[in-house]
């Protein structure tokens, strides 16, 4: 399948054909060019609101509230409905966020670079200092009440989660997947995905707690998004052959194991250094050379 964008340019996997094809633009407008029911499966991941700087003028996450960010983000994903298959799903990762508590900035990390920030958003309006936001329930409400039928809740845990010196709460080691859809009945390989019952070789059901170890990348795109999460989501839901989407394609992970699972993939991103890095590691797939792994978004 090849998808024609109204002359939109597409940077092509050169080794591979049309099988992984990028567009350089942001997904807000990007996505109004795609023909409807194109797609069988989205898996991305967008920005966190307020987690983040991508250094890039109107980017999604540095929002002045969390509800302009809940806005954006749903009005990406109304054109994400049209342009999946009757069939499709959404796969949607979204991390939570807690109140900065009056702070302006953040100074990174040693570990994580991505992390430092030069600004950061009030506290939203009902909530207190050192509250945990509830972003990932509130986006998930937002795309039920938009039309979106919300399905699962899946639990990402990390056995290896990042530390963090907090000692009035728990470390958090999770985040949120979302399976949602677009019709009442819909493409799901539940076996595909099934998962061992015992040391026996049986197999169950898969259950809604994943535990994915996240995976670094010394690339420029710092977010974790493991290729066995993503494999997940691919296997249950696309045939061989389907194409995904994924509209926040950031380094490419989703493209990367499509072209390790038989899929095609149309990623759309808005930061030229990460269009470059997806590049890459997509044609040294083709190459068969090994890579490191990364986040979608």
């Amino acid at each position: 399948m090849s998808v024609m964008l109204a002359e939109r340019p597409i940077i092509k996997d050169r080794m591979g054909g049309d099988d992984v094809q990028i567009l350089f633009g942001d997904s807000r407008k990007e996505l109004l060019f795609i023909p409807d029911n194109t797609f069988q499966c989205c898996i991305t991941s967008p920005p966190y609101w307020g987690l983040r700087d991508y250094d890039y003028l109107g980017q999604i996450g540095a929002e002045d509230t969390v509800d302009e960010y809940i806005r954006h983000i749903v009005t990406v994903f109304r054109e994400v409905r049209r342009v999946l298959r009757e069939d499709g799903t959404l796969w949607l990762n979204v991390g939570d966020s807690y109140t900065s508590g009056g702070r302006t900035w953040r100074a990174p990390d040693k570990k994580n670079p991505a992390r430092g920030m030069t600004y950061r958003p009030d506290t939203p309006d009902g909530l207190k200092p050192k509250d945990l936001i509830g972003v990932p329930w509130k986006l998930a409400f937002a795309l039920q009440q938009d039309g979106w039928y919300l399905r699962s809740d899946i639990i990402w845990n990390k056995p290896n989660c990042q530390p963090e010196s907090v000692k009035d709460r728990p470390t958090r080691s999770h985040e949120y997947l979302f399976l949602l859809t677009k019709s009442e009945n819909y493409f799901y390989d539940h076996d595909a995905i099934r998962e061992p019952a015992n040391g026996n070789g049986q197999l169950k059901n898969r259950r809604s707690v994943w535990n994915i170890n996240t995976e670094g990348f010394k690339g420029t795109h710092f977010a974790v998004f493991p290729p066995n999460l993503v494999k997940l989501c691919l296997l249950a839901g696309s045939k061989p052959g389907a194409t995904a989407l994924d509209p926040f394609f950031g380094s490419g992970t989703v493209g990367v194991v499509c072209k390790q699972t038989g899929r095609k993939c149309v990623g759309i991103e808005m930061k030229r250094e990460y269009v470059e890095l997806a590049e890459s590691r997509i044609m040294a797939i083709s190459q068969g050379v090994g890579v490191s792994n990364s986040h979608s978004a």
